[in-house]
């Protein structure tokens, strides 16, 4: 866990760097400047750009990191760079083409409510192409174990552009096409910047081993199989993630989208520290994998479950113990607050996600990776009926409920599948502590607040934060409920 633990502090540390500009940029410009239909549009279309390239990169991130101990040896990589950078190119081809012919069917479906997105539908292609090489070039680096780089790259240098061109757009420098244009730019120069420092990590061949390849035909086979299953599995997993935005969109407006969007953009904060750490926990997963070493793997998973979820857990404590200081605080609060509620459900499903995100890697890693496709149809399945249904019903909430019963339903099977078919064990004694003293001090910040009313909410807000986080935390250090995290403390 060394290589792991000092890698993923310092991605955790740059990821909270560019949380700190994403606040200031949410809190204090976008709400500021920007409409709620102004926020939908940029979300609606950056949402719309990860579902593109979460199809068009044919699975190349999952295969990148599956595949690659396969084709190291030593110095030489057998070409297998070539084939990370090409695979993606090929996709955006063919689903550029089938994004142009959907451009009736879906101006249908957003036109009435949100006119504005169909009107720049086609920007979302330039945007989605540097979004898929910032994100293969990402990848490529990972399994190279040098990720505090992407990760300034995406948490940081994108950030920063955002609100330098959000900025520009509030003072009337950028129209509303230099906007979406200023976006696009953005991606590109992030896109660049991994390219080049993906080159300067080492001597990289980017001409394909066609000898390697003809000697290691069945590795060849296996690598088609799994690339083509995850192109199947990509059309569900990534749908998934964004049907809640799009349904809010098409069935509420731009002006809601900005509402839920503003939600999404502090429940997130949640599983930020789950991006370093699988992104660096990944390489060693699918070694021990190779290996068929359950015992490394069991423990690399345990140790992944129980640390994201005290992470996540008091970071989603956080955020609902401040919650009503928050939009407070907001500018334009008034009309964000009403989405108090999907903060606190988008906060759980964020937390769930994170914690439990090992599992699924686990299984895509396996000789059972076929399983995650029925599992993966699940979530979608579940995510569009409860979609179609409860956002009607209840709006934004209904689109949060949907969001966490769909993905604690898919996380829960996933790991009814992992554990008996991979042998591996998923939490330990140490997780149920943890969760129960998560669940304690929400019961206990849920007590203080029916029981003693704020009359200054300053004041009410730190008061609690104090008390119930740090005494949370000290139990949490006294208990030992997470020997890594300690370690790294103590030692510094």
């Amino acid at each position: 866990m060394g290589v792991i633990a000092k890698q993923s502090i310092r991605g955790t540390i740059v990821t909270y760097l560019g949380i700190a500009v994403g606040i200031v940029t949410t809190f204090f410009v976008l709400t500021r400047f920007l409409t709620a239909e102004e926020i939908g549009l940029a979300r609606v279309l950056i949402d719309a750009a990860i579902l593109f390239v979460g199809l068009a990169q044919l699975g190349t991130s999952s295969s990148v990191i599956r595949f690659y101990p396969y084709f190291h040896d030593g110095d030489e990589d057998h070409g297998f760079f070539f084939w990370a950078l090409v695979v993606p190119f090929v996709g955006f081809v063919l689903f550029a083409l089938i994004y142009w012919w959907c451009r009736m069917p879906l101006g249908a479906w957003f036109g009435d409510k949100s006119p504005l997105f169909v009107e720049y539908y086609y920007f979302v292609l330039p945007l989605a192409f540097f979004m898929l090489y910032q994100t293969i070039c990402e990848t490529t680096c990972n399994v190279l174990m040098h990720i505090v780089v992407p990760r300034a790259v995406r948490e940081l240098f994108i950030r920063v552009g955002l609100l330098v061109i959000y900025l520009l757009y509030a003072f009337e420098v950028l129209s509303l096409d230099g906007l979406v244009i200023g976006i696009c730019v953005n991606y590109a120069l992030a896109a660049l910047i991994n390219l080049c420092y993906f080159f300067s990590l080492r001597k990289v061949s980017l001409q394909p081993d066609w000898a390697f390849l003809r000697a290691n035909s069945s590795l060849v086979r296996s690598y088609l199989v799994y690339t083509g299953f995850l192109i199947v599995s990509a059309a569900t997993t990534t749908l998934a993630p964004t049907l809640s935005s799009f349904f809010v969109t098409a069935k509420m407006g731009l002006d809601s989208t900005g509402v839920f969007a503003i939600a999404t953009y502090i429940a997130v904060m949640v599983s930020v520290p789950y991006r370093s750490v699988t992104a660096i926990a990944s390489p060693q997963l699918a070694r021990a994998i190779k290996e068929q070493n359950r015992e490394e793997g069991s423990k690399l998973i345990r140790q992944v479950t129980r640390n994201l979820l005290l992470i996540g857990g008091f970071i989603l404590l956080t955020i609902w113990l401040n919650i009503d200081l928050i939009f407070h605080i907001l500018p334009n609060g008034e009309i964000y607050a009403p989405a108090k509620y999907v903060v606190l459900i988008l906060g759980v499903s964020q937390l769930v996600l994170a914690t439990f995100s090992i599992c699924l890697t686990t299984l895509n890693y396996s000789r059972f990776y076929a399983l995650s496709l029925l599992l993966s149809l699940i979530l979608t399945i579940s995510a569009l009926v409860l979609n179609n249904y409860l956002v009607p019903l209840w709006g934004m909430d209904g689109a949060a409920i949907s969001n966490v019963v769909s993905y604690g339903l898919y996380y829960l099977l996933i790991i009814a599948t992992v554990v008996p078919l991979c042998r591996v064990h998923v939490v330990d004694r140490k997780w149920a502590y943890i969760l129960l003293l998560l669940l304690a001090v929400f019961a206990l910040n849920w007590a203080w607040q029916t029981c003693l009313p704020a009359l200054n909410i300053w004041v009410d807000s730190i008061v609690r934060s104090v008390v119930l986080l740090g005494g949370g935390a000290g139990i949490a250090y006294a208990a030992n409920l997470s020997p890594e995290i300690k370690q790294q403390i103590n030692s510094h």
